[in-house]
């Protein structure tokens, strides 16, 4: 097991145990108020400080874990449910209308960087946590069928393949018995990947205003509020940028790793 596996894993983990307690514990009300307390560097009773409500740190910075991983997941899902099926459609069908079909819509929604179809989807269906899982969903979805159009492709010429087309299997059955099975690998790879970029992309939007509103706390809103006061409470900025980095990198590490363990060229290269 290599070391990216274990230090992603060990870091995505305690991101994900941090956002599950928070359904049950955190040290203070993550929405109260107070006021006198506001600005409080970290200290023993604050771990992470407090904000310029007197709003404890740690506590949002555990509910807004929360609130990263709930959308990032619910896109990624959205992503494989459509995407994965589109794929291996148009593998199946390939040179096909509807292999064109698919793959010339995938190519339009390639043309468009995916924060500012994310931005564009949620500034006319308006400003939510539901609106920013649809946005990035969206996105999700061509990234899913590309890979696995890609991945099936190379498999459609086998003689396993071919074997199971002489049996008389159809294309649909094929496509669920044999060629989904052998790309759920780099499918499972990849869904850390887009993972990762989901919890970037609702920090974007929570940013810019389009993501989770108050009082759900976000990391990205919690680094929109402290945009004017670094100078003076850097914490403000320090703490949400370093968990978002923490979380990002850790599913990074962690599909790297999953890369390595689950690829078995890699494996015999390494032996």
């Amino acid at each position: 097991m290599s070391r990216n596996l274990i230090l992603g894993a060990v870091l995505s983990s305690l991101v994900l145990l941090a956002a599950l307690v928070s359904f049950v514990w955190t040290p203070y009300d993550f929405a109260a108020l107070n006021i006198p307390e506001k600005l409080q560097p970290p200290s023993t009773q604050h771990w992470f400080g407090t904000d310029h409500f007197g709003r404890d740190m740690f506590s949002m910075i555990m509910v807004g874990a929360r609130t990263s991983i709930a959308v990032a997941l619910v896109a990624v899902g959205i992503g494989m449910a459509l995407g994965v099926p589109l794929g291996l459609t148009a593998a199946a069908r390939k040179g096909s209308w509807l292999d064109e079909v698919i793959m010339r819509g995938n190519d339009l929604v390639f043309a468009f960087p995916s924060l500012v179809i994310a931005i564009l989807i949620t500034a006319v269906l308006g400003a939510g946590a539901i609106n920013a899982i649809i946005a990035i969903g969206i996105f999700n979805i061509p990234v899913f069928a590309r890979i696995t159009r890609g991945a099936a492709l190379s498999l459609w010429e086998r003689e396993f393949i071919l074997a199971a087309r002489v049996s008389g299997k159809g294309a649909a059955r094929i496509s669920a018995e044999h060629i989904l099975p052998n790309v759920a690998n780099l499918l499972i790879v990849q869904g850390t990947i887009q993972f990762s970029l989901g919890i970037l992309a609702e920090a974007g939007l929570s940013y810019v205003g389009l993501g989770a509103q108050p009082p759900t706390p976000s990391w990205g809103r919690m680094l929109a509020d402290a945009q004017t006061m670094v100078s003076f409470a850097p914490h403000l900025a320090l703490i949400p940028g370093l968990a978002i980095i923490v979380t990002v990198l850790g599913l990074n590490l962690l599909g790297d790793g999953l890369r390595d363990w689950l690829d078995p060229r890699i494996r015999v290269a390494r032996a």
